[in-house]
């Protein structure tokens, strides 16, 4: 690993010593859904719709007694909520027909669900069934080109160059530090570079002081 990447690692764990998932669930069904409901959304919206949506619907068993109509009520809030709503009710089914009523634990499996894509199932695999994967979510993409941990304007290929250019065992916690410091400091518009602690060692051309 390079020393300039290690610092960066360094100084955001020392700067986010609480990052973490910020989606609430309490088991890999529900992780599914709320991450498949982020989509173009805020954490914050998806948890206040997950709450009520969790406790009425724990399970796979009750969510396929959902109707669709029923279901976009329930998720009207969020961006894209009917074209959402059909993949759930299509992926509840999913899982029954083709996984036992079990989330996968492949990225195959995942990503071979209804709405279900990489940075969904990157997501999923890593927090629920502790794989190491770097899910690129807007953040992720932003921060690492910003920082040059990565160069590419295609998701995927930033995929493989942070897997590349970071440790497999720091994968995981990096996907989420790096999505702190896009929401708290390295934020689209106006990253707030006066105070971001990486600012030292930034390769960001448009930095804002």
């Amino acid at each position: 690993m390079k020393a300039r990447t290690k610092k960066i690692i360094e100084i955001l764990k020392e700067t986010y010593p609480d990052a973490k998932c910020e989606l609430n669930y309490k088991t890999p069904l529900q992780l599914l859904v709320a991450t498949i409901l982020s989509a173009q959304t805020t954490d914050k919206k998806v948890n206040e719709v997950t709450e009520s949506l969790f406790k009425d619907y724990p399970d796979l068993d009750a969510f396929l007694t959902l109707a669709n109509d029923e279901l976009e009520e329930r998720i009207r809030q969020i961006g894209l909520y009917r074209n959402k709503s059909k993949n759930l009710i299509l992926m509840f089914r999913q899982l029954k027909e083709k996984f036992d009523g079990e989330v996968p634990q492949t990225m195959e499996g995942i990503t071979s669900l209804a709405g279900a894509g990489r940075k969904t199932a990157n997501v999923v695999l890593s927090n629920a069934f502790g794989v190491p994967s770097i899910a690129v979510d807007t953040h992720v993409f932003r921060v690492s080109n910003r920082l040059d941990l990565a160069n590419s304007d295609n998701v995927l290929e930033v995929e493989k160059q942070l897997q590349k250019e970071i440790p497999k065992k720091e994968w995981t916690l990096m996907h989420h530090l790096l999505i702190f410091h896009g929401r708290r400091c390295c934020i689209a518009r106006k990253p707030k570079c006066k105070e971001c602690p990486l600012s030292d060692l930034c390769k960001y051309d448009d930095k804002i002081y």
